[in-house]
């Protein structure tokens, strides 16, 4: 029946693309805005995600504030996923973590739409992942675990029954939750232990696991996962950078390249090119971005061989991409900055000039 759910789904947002082509952002020749970038409030007095249009340049501008109907921390979550875009950018995920629920929202080309406010399953979400309707969200209060969530055709978010899942132990300090790119693993990245956890996603959405793997690298942090099923960890700890693993059908995680080090300092947040080519990881310790070549083999090296691809200042925290990987978005919270870069075709990345003025105690980052 889930099975069944997660095609019906998906069918059914293919056929709205279709009709809402022509009105998206992005899909007209006029001078409308090419996508946008999301990032949330996380205020205790009422959780928001603050949005931003997306200019065929590359530049934001400010495009409205959505009330999540819930409540964040007021402090940074450290993770990463904590606001996420659907693939056909046609829904918004976001975790209300001090009122331990999630939130839907339809994207629509005036703004956003809630749809659905539901509980996390769980307290302290911090990370959600979604794939094909299917929705897994990360709680990081104890004891650690994550829920399953069925999204329907209007948003509404459903548990699905029996899918809590316990991580490796019941203090982690997780970072993230992602599905592999075949969406027949669900990843979680543990800063406390030191351990990667896969689970295979069964038919009825239940997962199995996890397989408990050790990480390469120190403090395993954000992820991003490419078309061939490769996962790039970034690695805060001393020593570390970030780490290449393949993502096996049987749930397995093998090493390619581990702790390809940066000489830079805390590796939190990461984030893959569509074509699997590049990855980077923001350095939040050092004001700076570090850029990865990614082979077809899943094995990683640095763009740069002093580990500095861009320079943000301050401390740049949660990365995305625009659509196409043409652009990419840092949010740095000590200038009040996002970041933004043009990518090019080697992977370096060229300065453009930031978005200022952004609210403080943002939390996530996730775009279009």
């Amino acid at each position: 029946m889930i099975l069944r759910t997660f095609h019906r789904m998906s069918l059914a947002l293919g056929a709205a693309a279709l009709v809402v082509l022509s009105l998206v952002p992005g899909t007209t020749a006029s001078g409308a805005a090419a996508g946008a970038v999301y990032a949330l409030t996380n205020s205790p007095a009422g959780n928001a995600v603050v949005a931003y249009q997306r200019g065929a340049d590359g530049s934001l501008t400010p495009d409205g504030s959505f009330s999540t109907g819930g409540t964040g921390t007021g402090v940074g979550l450290g993770s990463q996923g904590a606001v996420i875009v659907t693939d056909d950018h046609q829904w918004l995920f976001a975790v209300n973590a001090r009122s331990n629920s999630i939130s839907s929202f339809r994207i629509r080309p005036d703004g956003l739409e809630l749809a659905d406010t539901a509980s996390s399953g769980g307290t302290m979400p911090i990370s959600v992942a979604f794939f094909r309707g299917l929705l897994y969200v990360l709680n990081a209060g104890v004891p650690n675990n994550v829920s399953g969530f069925v999204v329907g055709r209007e948003g509404g978010l459903s548990p699905v029954a029996g899918s809590e899942r316990s991580l490796s132990g019941s203090d982690t300090g997780p970072a993230q939750v992602g599905f592999s790119d075949d969406g027949e693993a669900v990843i979680v990245a543990e800063k406390a232990t030191n351990r990667i956890d896969v689970y295979a996603v069964g038919a009825d959405g239940l997962l199995s696991g996890p397989n408990v793997f050790p990480s390469a690298g120190p403090t395993p942090f954000g992820f991003a996962v490419d078309k061939r099923n490769t996962l790039l960890v970034s690695e805060a700890g001393v020593g570390g950078g970030a780490s290449s693993y393949r993502i096996g059908a049987d749930g397995s995680l093998t090493p390619v390249s581990s702790m390809v080090m940066t000489g830079q300092r805390a590796a939190c947040w990461a984030a893959v090119t569509k074509n699997g080519r590049y990855g980077y990881v923001t350095n939040a310790g050092t004001g700076n971005i570090s850029g990865f070549a990614i082979g077809q083999d899943g094995s990683a090296s640095l763009l740069d061989a002093d580990g500095v691809t861009a320079v943000t200042g301050g401390n740049p925290q949660d990365m995305t991409l625009s659509l196409d990987s043409s652009y990419l978005y840092a949010r740095v919270p000590v200038l009040g900055i996002i970041a933004i870069f043009r990518v090019r075709s080697d992977g370096s990345l060229d300065a453009l000039p930031s978005l200022t003025g952004t609210p403080a105690g943002l939390a996530g980052l996730a775009g279009y």
